[in-house]
This record gives structure tokens, C-alpha cells and sequence, in this order.
């Protein structure tokens, strides 16, 4: 299939109209406070026109030996292209935290790197993290390295999610 412009994609967002779309499949966690576990993982750029990506995720834990899902983390904000290929991203997680992340992109690859938090009182403290977003064999990979509760910068979830064709 050939990949053609959203319509209606502003010129400032061509570099990363390979995005625009949504993207579903299962990922994996792990960090030192909580035991290893998988999920599904869905997520949505979208625009409006204007210059800069709409962005939605969501995931739901996968249950052992169930079909069930249970809902899990969202995170909801708005992704800016700006000169030299720099990309500036504000995220609003239903945790109670809102981050700014900064970095670069080069093609089909993404690399984030957390710029400030901020956490309501009763939110973890989320201190540093990285991110990777990259078209790998035509399938949307992401990967998320945190720094919280103390501990160092370490893998926490990474997901692999193929376009979803409506």
C-alpha cells in the first residue's frame, strides 16, 4: 500500500506524516516496584490542520489466563515540529502528571527526552525518562526508560503496534 499525506496535514508536520494514524498492539513492562506484566497498547496522531499532532494513548492490562482487560494508563497532548528536525512534546498522563519532552527526529525514528515534570501531590514523582518511537518492518515500535521512586533511568514498557486500517 503507498503511503500518501493526511489531507489537510500542515507543511510543518510533513516529517512525520507517517504517524497520523492508529496504531494498536501488545506491549511489556517491568520496574523495580512492580512485578513484570503485559498489555495492549492503542495509539492515535491526529490533526486539525494547524501545526502540530494531536496525540492519544491508552493500554489496558492483560490479564493471566483471562480474556479480560483491565484499563490502565492514558496520556493525552499535543506533539510540535520546530526547525533542525527538534520535536517539542507536551503529555498529560490520567496518573496526575503532565511532563514537556524535547528531541529529535530522523525519518521513521523518534528520540525523547524528558524536559520537565510536574506531579499532582498524590502522583508518583516522576524524575527523568527517555523515549523511542520508530516505523520498524511497517509496525510502530516505542519504548519508554523512567526514572522514579528513587530509582535510576531503566526500561519500564515497550510496545510494537501495527497501523489500523479503517
Amino acid at each position: 500500500m503507498a503511503f500518501t499525506l493526511p489531507e489537510g496535514l500542515h507543511q510543518e508536520l510533513y516529517p512525520l506524516a507517517w504517524l497520523v494514524g492508529t496504531w494498536r498492539g501488545k506491549g511489556q513492562g517491568e520496574y523495580p516496584s512492580t512485578k513484570p506484566f503485559l498489555f495492549e497498547h492503542e495509539v492515535t496522531f491526529n490533526h486539525d490542520g494547524r501545526p502540530f499532532l494531536n496525540y492519544f494513548s491508552r493500554s489496558w492490562l492483560v490479564q493471566e489466563d483471562s480474556d479480560e482487560l483491565l484499563p490502565a494508563h492514558q496520556e493525552t497532548g499535543f506533539w510540535r515540529v520546530k526547525p533542525n528536525n527538534v520535536l517539542e512534546v507536551i503529555l498529560a498522563h490520567n496518573m496526575g502528571i503532565a511532563e514537556g519532552w524535547v528531541g529529535r527526529f530522523d525519518v521513521a525514528k523518534i528520540q525523547l527526552v524528558m524536559d520537565q515534570s510536574y506531579s499532582a501531590p498524590s502522583a508518583q514523582q516522576v524524575t527523568g525518562g527517555t523515549r523511542l518511537y520508530g516505523l520498524v518492518e511497517g509496525e510502530l515500535f516505542y519504548a519508554y526508560d523512567m526514572e522514579a521512586q528513587g530509582h535510576q533511568l531503566q526500561a519500564h514498557v515497550w510496545s510494537t503496534m501495527e497501523r489500523v486500517v479503517v
